[in-house]
């Protein structure tokens, strides 16, 4: 095997076994020794291509995102739908999900990598400012933006709670969550709620 495929392949095994260690344990209790163990390679190839466990992390958390993000694609015009991708994705791998509970719990402040995921938002909020004006017949615009910057993380708090918090939702739903079509009948009422939150009230009215 070419050296440069080797260190891509050894790379992509750290990643990958770290981010199960990661996800299990968060940053303070994750362990570089189960890591290294997890990928078959020393702890000194970790530090040798990462530097440092935190550096590692933010690796981790780096790939996962993009992945996630190619999975899920832009805001659609299909706003209400586009929630129920966002839950459908969560609920299939729920891993992303423990890694950005993690990081919330590790970092007080500024995230590494932080412009990039902003600018990745900001174009999120900019596609949705779009779909929303063409909604309301208006041009996106600085208040346009506000208002999508909003709904955004309106739409993504709406579907990811139950899966970011599988307690609550069992506690308020009960049993129903887990009987069978329990989980698409709460697909369908977020996305019917998220519908409600983009339509527009002259709309909604009619």
């Amino acid at each position: 095997m070419p050296r440069t495929e080797h260190l891509v392949g050894t790379r992509a095994l750290l990643l990958a076994a770290a981010r199960d260690e990661f996800a299990a344990h968060g940053m303070g209790g994750a362990r570089v020794g189960r890591i290294a163990e997890q990928a078959g390679v020393s702890k000194e190839r970790i530090y040798g291509y990462f530097g440092s466990k935190e550096k590692l992390f933010a690796a981790v958390i780096s790939e996962a995102l993009t992945e996630h993000a190619t999975l899920l694609g832009p805001p659609s015009a299909d706003l209400a739908e586009y929630a129920g991708r966002i839950y459908d994705l969560h609920r299939s791998d729920p891993q992303l999900l423990r890694l950005m509970m993690w990081e919330a719990l590790h970092y007080d402040g500024g995230l590494p990598n932080e412009q990039p995921r902003t600018a990745r938002y900001r174009d999120m909020v900019a596609t949705l400012s779009e779909a929303l004006g063409s909604q309301s017949g208006t041009e996106s615009g600085s208040e346009s933006d506000t208002e999508a910057a909003s709904t955004l993380l309106a739409l993504i708090g709406l579907a990811i709670l139950p899966t970011a918090f599988p307690q609550i939702t069992r506690l308020i739903l009960g049993t129903a969550a887990d009987a069978p079509g329990g989980d698409d009948e709460l697909r369908a009422h977020i996305v019917r709620l998220a519908r409600r939150m983009v339509t527009p009230s002259s709309d909604a009215l009619t």
